[in-house]
């Protein structure tokens, strides 16, 4: 019998404790504030975009909307971010992926300042995560989300959450990581790493999908490929965490899993779009608030 990780309440109970440090700023009168980037109209990326606006009304943050032409220019794009890096009125900048073909990602994420790369995704973020200096007190009392000014990636420390909330240890436990997205499959990777997991990363390039997948005690995809994941993929009684968002023509969302026929299987698995999105923009929304009690010097 199939057992749903929700994200909601545990992206709930996120909200509500930021909600309650923006009131406890608000009395100094500071505001923290978000700007959200979005290029273009992808569709998955406009649903993520709606969504935080939504959860960052109920916690008190500021959004500072901009929205951009699929034609934007690679030097439009960076003069946008170094004038929102210049903002004192702005702590967080989120950019929605994907961007555009002609556009250098790399260089746009990283032209974020490190104080305000909230989603954790710029390459000095990264960096640290990758030689655990991010992480050291990743899943210490008080889920500690960040050391030396920056962020760790929202989405993969939004599954890592996500299991600690439903008493998933991955300690010895074989995980497949499906995706080797710098924005999640790279990331999540190395914080299933840090909690002692054996970790397999498995792409487009790997030779025999199921082959890897029927192994994991934890199976976790973020590819944007519906349907990608089957029944016959999941070994019995896992945990199947579905990360892909992907909008369909009808308007119905799905994740990367056949869920119905995986779900009959699986121990645990996460609904999309209200499992891991959830928790994903709450985590962003605190990030946010750390980073303008910082800027202002408030503990």
């Amino acid at each position: 019998m199939k057992k749903l990780m929700n994200g909601r309440e545990l992206a709930s109970t996120i909200i509500a404790a930021v909600k309650d440090e923006t009131e406890r700023l608000a009395k100094h009168g500071i505001r923290a504030g978000l700007a959200l980037v979005l290029v273009g109209e992808d569709r998955s990326s406009y649903m993520y975009y709606q969504a935080i606006q939504n959860a960052a009304v109920r916690a008190g943050i500021d959004i500072f909307n901009h929205a951009m032409p699929p034609a934007v220019t690679l030097n439009e794009l960076l003069n946008l971010i170094k004038t929102l890096n210049n903002d004192e009125r702005v702590n967080g900048i989120l950019m929605f992926m994907p961007l555009p073909k002609h556009i250098d990602t790399r260089k746009v994420v990283n032209a974020i300042a490190p104080e305000k790369d909230v989603d954790g995704l710029g390459a000095i973020s990264v960096g640290r995560l990758s030689a655990d200096e991010s992480t050291v007190q990743l899943f210490a009392p008080g889920n500690t989300f960040s050391v030396r000014s920056t962020f760790l990636p929202c989405t993969p420390y939004g599954v890592m959450r996500l299991l600690e909330h439903y008493g998933i240890d991955p300690r010895g436990k074989k995980a497949v990581v499906v995706g080797k997205s710098l924005a999640v499959g790279k990331p999540l990777a190395m914080m299933l790493l840090v909690r002692e997991a054996t970790v397999t990363v498995c792409h487009r390039e790997t030779a025999d999908l199921r082959a890897e997948t029927v192994q994991a005690d934890i199976l976790c995809t973020a590819t944007g490929r519906p349907g990608l994941i089957k029944a016959d993929m999941v070994k019995e009684g896992a945990v199947v965490v579905d990360i892909g968002i992907n909008v369909l023509p009808n308007g119905v969302t799905v994740g990367d899993v056949d869920f119905e026929p995986v779900s009959k299987k699986a121990s645990l698995i996460t609904p999309v779009p209200t499992g891991v999105g959830p928790v994903t923009i709450a985590i962003l929304l605190k990030n946010t608030v750390i980073s303008a009690k910082r800027m202002v010097g408030v503990g």
